[in-house]
């Protein structure tokens, strides 16, 4: 009988306490905790509004360092893609994903780079990389490594909550989401709390600056008295925050919604084949200026080539 944790399935790429239902046989393992997100992102607004049947409902807070745009690209773009990633091989992952990697030969543990057998990111990305261009919050994105990954509910994928690497990769983490629509859930391990801010159905659209942050009442002259709640604090550690990616959207996470949040992925938003690009840029201290200038141009003149198989 297989222990607890991951491996042991065909085609299954888990390890440790990763795990999925090629895995996990016919008795499952516990999948790890998912609890449900009780906030939404807004992209009109920018707020992280409280979830109607949630204890936060009527509450909204907000949620920087989120960029989304939809129908980035074209279905017949997305269909040319994900054919000519199918010609390649997908490799086992963890929690019942696939992938190909077009990057440097990396060990995070240990802080190592090399460019080992990275030939570049793959020819079809040189116009999504183009596109991105259009986007002032991609000013100046030079993604150095691809990651494509495949979700099947059949095998149960998903991606736990993390942070990727800072040392390596920089500020901006993109992200197109190809084939299905699935929910990017934020989570928060800080000790520090949240303010939240009550909104109306009339405030829905309203910016953050203008909530009221009094619990004073007034009278308003036309319909009575007016009163106004005061924020109300929550513990950073019970808020989960849900981003809708549509098919064929575009997500930029930046800023606090890149080193505060962790993101992932849970396998109950994995409702059909989901393929996602992820590209990333380098940190500083291998960008211009910094100690590992030389090596990060190295690497980046071999990722915009656009020659790249998957490594």
């Amino acid at each position: 009988m297989r222990a607890a944790g991951g491996g042991g399935g065909p085609g299954c790429g888990c390890k440790g306490i990763r795990s999925c239902l090629l895995c996990e046989g016919p008795a499952p393992a516990a999948p790890p905790p998912q609890g449900e997100d009780n906030f939404t992102y807004c992209p009109a607004t920018g707020l992280a509004k409280g979830n109607e049947h949630s204890e936060f409902a009527g509450w909204a807070f907000p949620f920087p360092g989120v960029f989304l745009v939809e129908e980035f690209i074209s279905e017949d773009e997305e269909c040319e893609i994900v054919e000519l990633m199918d010609l390649d091989d997908w490799k086992p992952s963890q929690s019942g994903r696939k992938k190909q990697d077009y990057g440097p030969k990396v060990n995070f543990k240990k802080q190592r780079l090399k460019a080992g057998s990275f030939t570049g990111l793959p020819s079809f990305s040189r116009k999504i990389v183009a596109q991105m261009k259009a986007c002032a919050v991609l000013s100046g994105f030079l993604p150095v490594e691809q990651c494509n990954l495949d979700y099947r509910p059949e095998r149960g994928s998903a991606i736990d909550p993390h942070f990727d690497d800072w040392w390596l990769w920089g500020e901006r983490l993109v992200s197109l989401n190809l084939l299905s629509k699935t929910v990017l859930s934020m989570s928060c391990d800080s000790e520090d709390t949240i303010q939240l801010f009550p909104i109306s159905s009339k405030e829905e659209l309203s910016p953050p600056a203008s909530f009221a942050q009094t619990s004073t009442c007034r009278d308003s002259g036309e319909e009575g008295n007016e009163c106004f709640l005061s924020p109300r604090l929550v513990p950073g550690k019970e808020v989960s925050v849900a981003i809708l990616l549509p098919q064929r959207s575009l997500v930029v996470l930046h800023g606090d919604a890149r080193y505060k949040w962790k993101h992932g992925i849970h396998r109950r938003h994995i409702e059909h084949r989901r393929v996602c690009i992820t590209f990333r840029e380098l940190s500083a201290e291998f960008s211009a200026g910094g100690r590992h200038e030389e090596l990060g141009k190295e690497l980046l003149q071999i990722a915009l080539s656009f020659q790249g198989r998957p490594v």
